[in-house]
C-alpha cells in the first residue's frame, strides 16, 4: 500500500473542507445550535419527560446524529462530484493510487468531517448542560459507523450525479425526512401500533436510536438489530462503491 500516497490524499481531501470552514464546520453547528436552544431548551421546557429524561437530553443524540450524516455524506458527494464535473478527476486516476486507496481516502475524510462537526454538536450541547455520555466506546463506534455508510453512499452519488440537483436529491428527499421520521423528536411510543411498526422498518431510526442508548442509556428499539444492519450497509455500500471505481464507472472516458 503507497501510504504516503494515501496520507497526502487524506490531507487534500480534510484541507479542502477546512478550507471553507464556515460552510462546512460553523454552518451545522448554528444549525444544530438552533436545533438545541429553540426545540430543546425553549420547546422543552414545556415538554414532561419521555422515558423518564428530559427533553433535551432526548433529541440530542438525533440532532447529532443528522449533522453527522449530513457531513459525512457531504463531503464525499461534493468532492468527487466536483472533481468529476471540473475534470480535476484525471490527477486522482494518474496518481500512483489503487482504487482502495483512493476510496479510504475520500471515506477517511469524510468520517474525520462527520465526527468534527458531532464532536462541535457535542460541546454546543454542554452549554446547555445536556451533553451525556453513557457508553464512550458504543457512541464512537455508532458515530464512525454511520460515517462510514454515508461516505460511501456520498461516493455512489458523486459517481452517479450529472447536476448539482442530482448530487443534492438524495439528501432532500429520503436522508432529511427519513432522518426526521427516525425518532429525533418524538419517541416511538407516542405513535400508533400500525406507524410503530413502520418506524421500525427504518434504518435512520436504529441509528439515532443506538447512539440515544450511548448517551444517555435509552433505547427504545433492538440494539442488536441495528448493529447488524449497519455492518450490512457498511459492507454492501462499500464492495459497490469499490466494483464501481474498480470498472472505472463513471471515472474515464
Amino acid at each position: 500500500m503507497n501510504l504516503i500516497g494515501l496520507q497526502t490524499f487524506i490531507q487534500r481531501e480534510i484541507q479542502r473542507f477546512l478550507r471553507v470552514a464556515i460552510q462546512t464546520l460553523v454552518s451545522p453547528w448554528i444549525s444544530a445550535l438552533l436545533y438545541i436552544f429553540i426545540f430543546g431548551y425553549v420547546v422543552g421546557q414545556r415538554i414532561d419527560l419521555i422515558a423518564g429524561v428530559t427533553y433535551i437530553d432526548f433529541v440530542l443524540p438525533g440532532i447529532l446524529m443528522l449533522n453527522l450524516i449530513n457531513s459525512a455524506f457531504g463531503q464525499t458527494s461534493s468532492s468527487l462530484y466536483f472533481q468529476r464535473f471540473a475534470r480535476h478527476i484525471e490527477e486522482v486516476l494518474v496518481a500512483p493510487l489503487s482504487y482502495l486507496e483512493m476510496i479510504l481516502g475520500y471515506v477517511i475524510a469524510g468520517v474525520v468531517r462527520g465526527l468534527v462537526v458531532g464532536f462541535g454538536v457535542f460541546m454546543i450541547a454542554v452549554v446547555f448542560s445536556a451533553a451525556n455520555m453513557e457508553h464512550v466506546g458504543l457512541f464512537l463506534l455508532y458515530s464512525i459507523g454511520v460515517s462510514l455508510i454515508f461516505s460511501f453512499l456520498g461516493l455512489l452519488i458523486g459517481l452517479w450525479a450529472d447536476s448539482f440537483e442530482q448530487l443534492t436529491i438524495l439528501n432532500t428527499f429520503i436522508i432529511t425526512p427519513l432522518t426526521f421520521l427516525g425518532g429525533v423528536f418524538n419517541s416511538i411510543h407516542m405513535l400508533p401500533e400500525k406507524a410503530q411498526l413502520i418506524m421500525k422498518l427504518n434504518p435512520f431510526f436504529y441509528f439515532v436510536d443506538g447512539l440515544r442508548y450511548s448517551m444517555i442509556g435509552l433505547h427504545e428499539g433492538s440494539l442488536f438489530v441495528g448493529a447488524v444492519i449497519m455492518v450490512i450497509l457498511v459492507l454492501a455500500f462499500g464492495g459497490l462503491t469499490w466494483y464501481l471505481f474498480s470498472t472505472g464507472w463513471r471515472l474515464r472516458g
